[in-house]
């Protein structure tokens, strides 16, 4: 590891920031630097290779680098991130703390049990490693659980989620239930079925004869909460298996974006989360998230208005200037290292609990 040097962020200007890692999910992270030239500058890539370098450079125009400190040393930064392959993010991730270095580690950020204890062993002090979980962040998710926190459904008491997969439906299930690092007793099923699937991160594959995919039903029993998880291979990007989640109370329900709640005695009442979205119909502006609101109060209004972003884009985005200001202004910090390492501990243990066939049960970590 490099010697430890102190880390002096900037205080004004658009958000600093290099990416160690070049591969499919660095994109995401060019695409906000690009979209949002005032708020966030990427100021280059650290890669492997020096083939890799010169792609970098010409297919997204920033300084690409092989050599870390060759990269440290003539850019300012407020932060890096680490988009590597996660059996080497802890290895990473130590490197950059020794630095003195904050960190935005993408997910998960390390691959099992024993490493996410050893990580937490060696920078869970330090107080400089934040997560780059980005889907508690998508507006829709943001303005379900402000929804949720006017006590709209009365009490959480169960969570389902069919989005995404793994860790990042962990963190989906933690944040609507608003269980923190709770005790879970995890069951895992996993079923085999035929369904079509014709996309791809490429795009469209013009397939579309059924091919085998496993989905994976799991329950997660925090005691008087629950969550459930269901997930079929490859789900967000297949067109005819569609996004769900449905969060129950004690005196209510929220479907997806779809409200019911009982507030007094025989007094059913429903309504529905609705986007405003500007460029549909007569309205002439460029297609834009505005807000989302619930008929009664504005639940989220996006901070990128007028930048068409997808919600994707506009929950990193998020992530990298909230990772932004924490290190600038000491602000709250987005997505702390502890949760991100109880999010793949629960996702661990339903890849356990379908191996095994038993019921599998976590525990307090020294992260808790």
């Amino acid at each position: 590891m490099a010697t430890a040097t102190a880390h002096h962020p900037h205080r004004h200007g658009p958000i600093r920031y290099g990416v160690i890692g070049s591969g499919w999910r660095t994109q995401a992270f060019v695409r906000a630097a690009e979209r949002l030239p005032e708020r966030l500058t990427l100021e280059g890539v650290v890669t492997r290779s020096e083939a890799r370098v010169d792609e970098i450079v010409e297919n997204w125009q920033v300084p690409g680098y092989t050599d870390l400190d060759q990269f440290l040393d003539r850019h300012p930064i407020d932060f890096m991130i680490t988009s590597t392959p996660f059996a080497v993010t802890p290895v990473v991730i130590k490197d950059l703390v020794s630095r003195g270095i904050p960190v935005l580690a993408e997910t998960p950020p390390a691959p099992d049990v024993e490493s996410l204890r050893d990580l937490w062993s060696a920078v869970g002090d330090s107080g400089l490693v934040q997560v780059a979980e980005q889907y508690p962040f998508h507006p829709g998710n943001v303005a379900r659980r402000a929804l949720l926190d006017t006590g709209a459904v009365g009490d959480v008491t169960w969570a389902y989620v069919s989005s995404t997969q793994w860790y990042h439906a962990a963190a989906l299930i933690r944040q609507m239930l608003g269980v923190g690092f709770d005790d879970a007793a995890v069951s895992a099923r996993s079923f085999t079925l035929p369904v079509v699937d014709p996309q791809t991160r490429a795009g469209w594959t013009d397939h579309i004869d059924p091919v085998d995919r496993t989905t994976v039903l799991a329950s997660l029993d925090f005691g008087g909460r629950v969550g459930v998880y269901d997930y079929t291979d490859n789900q967000v990007r297949n067109p005819v298996r569609g996004n769900r989640m449905i969060v129950r109370g004690t005196h209510g329900e929220l479907a997806d974006d779809h409200l019911v709640r009982l507030p007094a005695p025989r007094t059913p009442l429903e309504s529905d989360l609705r986007r405003w979205q500007t460029g549909q119909y007569l309205n002439f502006e460029v297609p834009d998230l505005y807000q989302i609101g619930d008929g009664e109060r504005v639940l989220y209004t996006n901070p990128y208005f007028g930048h068409s972003l997808p919600d994707e884009d506009i929950a990193v985005a998020t992530l990298l200037e909230r990772t932004g200001h924490w290190v600038r202004d000491n602000t709250e910090p987005p997505y702390p290292l502890a949760q991100a390492a109880q999010d793949q501990l629960l996702a661990l243990a339903i890849r356990e609990s379908l191996e095994t066939g038993d019921v599998v049960r976590t525990v307090k970590e020294a992260w808790h």
